[in-house]
């Protein structure tokens, strides 16, 4: 076995899965193959109020089912979904789409698709997770650069400088303080709004 292989099914081992579906032969033999790759599973039927807070990933199905209650709680935990449906229709589409599947798994249930569908759907939510952190850490260093800016432009304007002498200012700060620059601009920021709220006027000495 390759070592990609092999990290795929250690992640299936680790992964902690719901299975929401009627308890009948198609649900046993779903929850059996799951429970041999060795991760953790459970069934639950009929669905339950609220997801348990622990699992990560979540096969449920959703024709003739009354599933949609749990939306808050999928969009809460952001669990792997495999969607199982028995056929397709513009309402079964659409069920697909809300609960934001990552994989599919069609009716009568195969065990040689199944495995696929799983593997499939936990690295789509891998993936999907990793580019929300990058567009939040993207996102926070735009707003700290914006911070900034406006910081300068309140010591430009308040201190009489330049706009190098203001960002200096608030790097020098920055350095010795051990924090960084968007935590002192903020401050600088926040000073500034509480103090003219109150008709009072900031201004930051340059260190000597």
């Amino acid at each position: 076995m390759t070592a990609p292989a092999r990290k795929i099914l250690d992640d299936l081992r680790r992964a902690r899965a719901l299975v929401i579906h009627p308890k009948d032969e198609e649900g046993a033999a779903l929850l059996e193959q799951l429970g041999r790759l060795g991760c953790a599973v459970s069934l639950a039927w009929p669905p339950p109020a609220a997801l348990p807070a622990d699992i990560d990933t979540l096969f449920i199905q959703l024709d003739d089912a009354q599933v949609m209650h749990l939306l808050p709680s999928i969009e809460a935990l952001e669990p792997a979904v495999i969607a199982i449906v028995a056929y397709e229709s513009p309402t079964s589409l659409k069920a697909i789409a809300d609960v934001n599947a990552h994989g599919v798994l069609n009716k009568p249930l195969h065990p040689r698709g199944v495995l696929t569908q799983f593997a499939l759907a936990r690295y789509r939510r891998g993936y999907e997770g990793r580019l929300t952190s990058k567009i939040n850490r993207l996102e926070e260093t735009m707003k700290g650069r914006r911070t900034v800016e406006k910081a300068v432009r309140l010591l430009v304007d308040l201190n009489r400088i330049d706009e190098d002498a203001a960002y200096k200012m608030l790097r020098d700060r920055a350095t010795a303080a051990r924090v960084p620059m968007a935590s002192v601009a903020e401050s600088v920021v926040s000073a500034h709004e509480a103090m003219s709220g109150l008709g009072l006027r900031i201004a930051l000495a340059e260190k000597t």
